[in-house]
Order: structure tokens, then sequence, then C-alpha cells
């Protein structure tokens, strides 16, 4: 099973998506949008950067848990990852990044 984009309405009226691995599990969460077009613009430029591994920022949380974001060639965060609970994890969390975002469909939750 493929990878998946779904876009959403948050409560507040923005706009955001996660992607989705194959299984199901959110691999990476983006910011929030003021409109429909930017938060699928942003599912674009995911789709763009994540076959770039310059664009993924490896960092660590004030608590030591590894996470990782991915910036466009602009520097703007286009997504975050969870807590990881090992920089393994965490490094096969940007691989399945780099697998999925390309080629994934978007499913749009916002007309449901």
């Amino acid at each position: 099973m493929a990878g998946k984009f779904e876009l959403s309405k948050s409560k507040n009226g923005k706009f955001m998506f996660n992607l989705k691995a194959g299984n199901g599990q959110v691999i990476l969460t983006s910011q929030m949008y003021e409109s429909k077009t930017s938060a699928t613009q942003g599912i674009a430029s995911c789709k763009t950067n994540a076959a770039l591994d310059e664009r993924f920022v490896r960092a660590e949380s004030s608590s030591g848990q590894p996470y990782f974001s991915l910036k466009a060639s602009n520097g703007q965060v286009i997504g975050r990852s969870e807590m990881y609970a090992s920089e393994a994890s965490r490094d096969n969390g940007i691989a399945s990044v780099k697998a999925n975002a390309p080629g994934a469909d978007i499913k749009d939750l916002t007309e449901a």
C-alpha cells in the first residue's frame, strides 16, 4: 500500500496535511495554512523536497528525543515528524518520507 497525503481543515478554519506511510502511520505533519491552495502548494513542495537529503534537518528536542523537519529551498519548514525514541528510528522516518512523498496521492478530507 502506497503512502498518501491527507489534506484537512482544522477547527480554527486553517488547512494542514499529514503524510502517511503505506501502513497508515503519520510520518510528517505540516504547518497550518490560511488557505486550501496554500496547503496544496505545501504538498507539492513536500513531494519535490523529500527527494533531497539536504532538505531534512535532523534535530533533538529539549528532552533529548530525535525528530526531523523538512524544509523548502527558501528555508521554510514544510513539515515535522513525531518524536522518536532513537536516531535510528528518526532516520527510518526520513527514509519513509523520501520513499512515500514523491508519488503519494492526495486524499482531500475538506470535502467530506
